[in-house]
């Protein structure tokens, strides 16, 4: 039987109640999706606010530059003549390589008088290519011969506004990194203001517009600011193979435009190696980094047609050696605290063991002696013996590879930089402490998700950063040269630091007044009052700057220059100093027996004997020495033959008395094994005009600085 059966009624309150659920639903979705939409509107104005404000202050940097350059020197109403002898040093070695690309009939040509050159080096053909580091000045050249501007713009010009024009791109890439680093532009407008107020400690490129470093440093803030973004977690695989193919490009291109790119990379592979090393940064990322750095070094190395210097360096060798270490040692990161410290210092001596190994091997096989001056200099410096060696003592007694002096830190203190720097340094120091004997204590699979928690509280950016910087520092600490990547990645270091919620939440709570208000206030408060403060005070002292003229003088060498031109052949060779030679192949296109790019053993061997003329050595001597050389005339300077600037001891005629087992001029103390030289001083004894030095060498020209002598051509 079929029965019907009455419906259930249902309840008041729970209709009511279902429908209020419902509402209530409605209405958080509502309130997601318009809190969603409010925080993709705030970062779209945020980014777009943030990249504007990067672009103005690097186009800013950039004609500030420039216009110090032009107010130091006048350098748009100088004649040709001293524009040129304004790139002094290896300055203007690298830029007659672009003059010459110019002059050259066409680009064939010019690049087979750049591959096969014998007037750089007297009597020798060399590829200087291979040598030297001037594919920019090749491309630059052939940039300006290409495009119509020939007719508005002249060749110095577009050499040295492209110079400044990169000077954007790096306070842009800095800006960039520490933006990364904080998750607020307001860091980024802080580090690049930073980086003018310090112009003095970080550039030298208003004065030396054409150095190595000048187009090498802005890609290598390129290349940090693109492993910044790489060590973040839980990117796309879109993202993190752009982001590897910058790092590739932004590496190649420093490596290729400077010959010291091969001892930064080193230096910032030890950085990957400590925290690969200490857990604090994914092992595979490690691992794409260190192929990006040998890929890029390896490109750069065909190009300079397999130059052995690079096959040979020492990150190379460190790098293989890392990952063939990594493959031997599997369970690196396993076991208790004592037992992971074991294995890592056993890690650390294979790897260290590996490297010295593999770059002996290496530089046996090609018989590569080209940077030995360079180990024989830290060998040195580090008071690992002395040495008489000329190189190595010509390196130890310049200032720029000297420790770095204390007034630099005062200079950085006055801007507030180097206290903030300080601040920033201790407290993220101290995190990474407690985050590394973390790591060391808990064996990894534990659990999972546990590297996620260990690294939570020092991000792997922020942790190679601050590694980063600590390598960086002892390195500028050590040799004042290289204090140029260490005061550029302060500004980043400091400015990211204090803008960062992460280092005053740890701050607030370790003297437990944490809120997450104060950390708001702290955050963007501290960096707007510093601004303030350094607009104030600085503001009006680059306006002074801006409006102090001066003009460029230097009468004397202009008058050498002119008189080379017009009174000798064009086949004719000179000797001298590194540092006037280069002026003397830019300004007359004569050859030279010897340079200032010091990176070869046979430049080197040249340069000690044309040295000789500041030495004490008998007239038949210097000819002979000269004459094999192919010097046709001589060029002396009284600035070093009297030199004061150096203490005895540094001064170039005490090294060259020393090496040469003589007892150096005026008072002090002498190694006892050093004997009195049979001759006198030739530079000073040539200008007595004695038949003996008569002989052999006639004055053609002489002013209050320079003395030319032709040399005779008999034996």
């Amino acid at each position: 039987m079929i029965s019907i059966r009455q419906r259930k009624g249902v309840k008041t309150t729970e209709v009511s109640e279902d429908h209020a659920a419902q509402e209530e639903n409605v209405k958080l979705e509502d309130k997601l999706l318009s809190g969603c939409s409010s925080t993709r509107l705030w970062k779209t104005l945020s980014f777009t606010v943030g990249g504007t404000i990067a672009l103005c202050v690097g186009l800013f940097t950039s004609v500030y530059l420039a216009t110090l350059h032009e107010n130091d020197l006048w350098f748009s109403n100088i004649k040709e003549v001293e524009r040129e002898i304004s790139f002094r040093t290896e300055c203007g070695l690298y830029y007659s390589y672009y003059k010459q690309m110019l002059q050259a009939p066409t680009l064939t040509e010019g690049f087979h008088g750049l591959m096969y050159d014998n007037k750089t080096e007297s009597m020798r053909t060399i590829n200087l290519l291979q040598r030297m580091n001037i594919y920019q000045e090749v491309f630059l050249s052939i940039l300006y011969r290409v495009l119509p501007i020939q007719k508005y713009l002249e060749p110095v010009y577009f050499y040295i506004y492209t110079l400044f024009g990169l000077q954007a791109i790096y306070v842009t890439a800095l800006y960039t990194t520490s933006w990364l680093l904080s998750g607020t532009w307001l860091s980024g407008l802080l580090a690049a203001v930073w980086y003018v107020t310090n112009r003095t400690d970080t550039t030298r490129v208003e004065f030396t517009v054409p150095l190595r470093e000048n187009w090498a440093l802005p890609f290598f803030a390129i290349q940090v600011a693109a492993v910044t973004y790489f060590l973040r977690p839980n990117l796309r695989p879109r993202s993190e193979r752009l982001t590897l193919l910058a790092i590739f490009v932004s590496t190649f291109l420093f490596s290729l435009a400077w010959q010291f790119n091969q001892f930064v990379m080193l230096v910032q592979a030890l950085v990957l190696f400590s925290l690969d090393s200490l857990d604090m940064l994914p092992a595979s990322k490690a691992a794409w980094l260190y192929g990006m750095q040998v890929a890029g070094l390896l490109l750069v190395c065909a190009l300079q047609f397999f130059n052995s210097m690079i096959l040979g360096s020492l990150l190379i060798s460190f790098n293989l050696a890392v990952l063939i270490a990594r493959k031997l040692q599997k369970n690196l990161k396993t076991g208790n605290f004592l037992n992971r410290l074991g294995k890592l210092l056993l890690h650390v001596f294979v790897v260290l063991c590996l490297t010295l190994f593999l770059n002996n091997i290496i530089k046996k096989i090609l018989n590569l002696k080209s940077d030995e001056h360079i180990f024989k200099f830290l060998k040195a410096k580090f008071g690992f013996g002395a040495t008489r060696d000329f190189d190595a003592n010509l390196y130890l007694c310049e200032e720029a590879f000297g420790l770095l002096p204390l007034n630099t830190l005062e200079r950085l203190a006055d801007t507030l930089l180097f206290y903030v720097y300080v601040f920033v340094l201790c407290v993220t120091a101290a995190a990474a402490l407690a985050v590394t004997f973390h790591n060391l204590s808990d064996p990894i699979g534990r659990s999972v998700g546990n590297v996620a928690r260990r690294t939570l509280s020092l991000k792997p950016e922020t942790a190679y950063n601050l590694v980063h910087t600590i390598l960086f520092g002892f390195l500028a600490l050590s040799t004042m040269r290289m204090k140029y990547l260490w005061t550029s990645h302060m500004c980043v270091f400091a400015s990211s630091g204090v803008c960062s919620a992460e280092l005053w939440e740890v701050l607030l709570k370790l003297i437990h007044l944490y809120n997450p208000k104060r950390i708001w206030v702290l955050r963007y408060s501290v960096p707007v009052l510093v601004l303030l403060y350094l607009c104030c005070k600085f503001w009006p002292e680059m306006m002074d700057e801006l409006s102090e003229l001066r003009e460029f003088y230097d009468p004397d060498t202009v008058e050498l220059m002119s008189w080379i031109n017009s009174h000798t052949p064009g086949k004719a060779v000179f000797a001298g100093s590194m540092q006037l030679l280069a002026g003397v192949k830019l300004c007359t296109g004569r050859a030279l027996t010897n340079h200032p790019h010091y990176e070869d053993s046979g430049l080197r061997e040249r340069t000690r004997a044309v040295y000789q003329i500041y030495a004490k050595r008998p007239p038949e001597e210097v000819h002979t020495l000269l004459r094999a050389l192919g010097a046709d005339y001589v060029i002396l300077e009284d600035s070093i033959c009297y030199e004061r600037r150096h203490p005895r001891g540094c001064r170039l005629r005490d090294l060259l008395d020393v090496a040469n087992g003589h007892v150096m001029d005026g008072p002090g103390e002498n190694d006892p094994d050093l004997k009195p030289a049979d001759h006198p001083r030739f530079c000073e004894e040539i200008r007595r005009d004695l038949p003996p030095y008569r002989a052999f060498f006639t004055r053609v020209f002489q002013n209050k600085t320079f003395h030319v002598y032709r040399l005779s051509r008999n034996k």
